[in-house]
């Protein structure tokens, strides 16, 4: 599902097209007009900055007055009350998931009260932004392989009690199985050539029967000599071979050259593998492989 570039392009909360209600191009909020703040009906917890020259992503902040790097805050009182809400823009050409989100998906399940474990998370630009969607009652185990960036996203987890910040490297989710708990939705940025078998590994210890995950694929780290449309099959076949289910995949253009992003299921109900399980002439020993499957992922509590 989608093609290369433009034909999903946008922000229109009422089709797949244009993020402008008007239809125009391009983000980046102008001064001088009264903002309004709309919630986006198709994406709990995020929300759309209406009334300057464009149309914005947004957030409501958790820690109202502190930016988290250097984006626009804008204040909006509330119906009936002096009180204020304060929300963060969010901008798609700095975070892989705000372009997934503007290019019209139906849904990324990073939602109020989710528990994600967030794979590539840097130094906290989107971590911060997946921190506002869950509140205070969701949860962001957010892994980091650098000591550099990992210093900076334990400071902002400092002031956001909901993030959890792991620096250890994703291809091993055993080194920090005890710190992680069962999640809703895995998002994955890492910029490696075995991209699909990490998320894979962390969906088999971490991912709830029928939980969703979420990767965002840069082309040229995988295979930069083909081209970026066969690295993302190549990618989405790799997905299912690993017992993923892709159910939309989304360029990232023009927001990041060569990138894709891959939405599926895990272990879905009604999926071929158990209908080939319930078939096999060995039935007590299937139910075993079966059972010791639940226990294994039971007891297994370039990013942005």
């Amino acid at each position: 599902k989608g093609g290369r570039g433009g034909d999903r392009g946008g922000f229109n909360k009422g089709g797949r097209g244009g993020f402008n209600k008007g239809g125009k191009r391009g983000l980046g909020a102008r001064g001088g007009q009264k903002q309004l703040i709309e919630p986006f009906q198709r994406h709990p917890g995020v929300f759309i900055s209406t009334g300057a020259k464009n149309d914005e992503l947004a957030t409501l902040n958790l820690t109202p007055g502190e930016s988290v790097y250097g984006e626009k805050r804008i204040s909006v009182e509330q119906k009936g009350s002096e009180e204020k809400l304060e929300y963060r823009e969010w901008n798609p050409f700095r975070s892989k998931l705000a372009a997934t989100i503007v290019h019209g998906v139906p849904d990324v399940y990073v939602k109020p009260g989710a528990k994600v474990l967030y794979l590539g998370a840097a130094s906290g630009t989107t971590v911060s932004h997946v921190s506002d969607i869950v509140g205070t009652k969701g949860c962001v185990y957010a892994v980091e392989i650098s000591p550099r960036s990992g210093r900076d996203l334990l400071e902002k987890s400092k002031k956001r009690p909901n993030i959890i910040p792991i620096i250890e490297d994703a291809r091993h989710p055993e080194r920090y199985r005890m710190m992680v708990g069962m999640v809703d939705v895995i998002f994955q940025d890492v910029a490696q050539p075995d991209q699909a078998r990490i998320i894979a590994l962390n969906a088999k210890h971490f991912l709830k029967p029928g939980g969703h995950f979420v990767i965002a694929v840069k082309a040229n780290c995988v295979d930069s000599t083909a081209s970026p449309e066969t690295v993302f099959q190549i990618e989405k076949e790799n997905l299912e071979k690993d017992g993923l289910t892709p159910e939309e995949l989304v360029t990232l253009e023009p927001y990041q050259r060569d990138h894709c992003t891959i939405i599926g299921s895990f272990r879905a109900s009604g999926g071929k593998s158990s209908s080939k399980k319930s078939s096999s002439k060995k039935p007590k020993a299937s139910k075993e492989e079966d059972s010791d499957s639940s226990s294994d992922s039971s007891s297994s509590s370039d990013s942005e």
